[in-house]
């Protein structure tokens, strides 16, 4: 997985940030026999949020895709320090994603869309997976989206 992963990485011009640190009293990830449940991510490079405000008021539902992918990269990092740099990742299982609206904001699966479009992009079916797309009213840092992820990883 690591492999492909590095390629499409590549080929797309992105490549994986540092693991995010944890910003308070939680861990970035926890490991449950096979499977690994990821903290929330922000759109963030380094300590820098690149993405703040609410969707329909700040940001458009396009900067918010943008966001999304950015948070995305941000989860991937902490889940190559998980699985040994992807060598033992099987799949993605579930991605919540939230996204900060304005009230009555309905498009939150577009925004989310940001996330899933990138996973599949690059890990291809080991990508696809559940989803939960929501609006919510706040983020932490006032950022635009959070995504939350849980992956499978080989059967030791």
């Amino acid at each position: 997985m690591q492999k492909e992963l590095q390629e499409n990485l590549n080929r797309l011009g992105l490549q994986l940030p540092q693991p995010p640190e944890a910003k308070g009293n939680y861990l970035p990830y926890v490991v449950v026999k096979n499977l690994v449940y990821l903290s929330g991510t922000l759109p963030t490079e380094g300590t820098k949020l690149v993405y703040a405000g609410k969707v329909g008021a700040e940001q458009t539902i396009e900067s918010g895709y943008e966001a999304a992918k950015l948070c995305l990269l941000n989860a991937l990092s902490n889940l190559g320090a998980a699985s040994d740099q992807f060598d033992r990742l099987e799949r993605i299982v579930h991605v919540a994603g939230y996204v900060n609206g304005i009230d009555g904001f309905a498009d939150s699966p577009k925004v989310i869309n940001g996330a899933s479009d990138l996973l599949v992009e690059l890990l291809g079916d080991a990508g696809r997976h559940s989803r939960l797309a929501v609006s919510v009213n706040g983020l932490p840092l006032n950022a635009t989206v959070e995504i939350h992820l849980i992956a499978e990883l080989w059967q030791d």
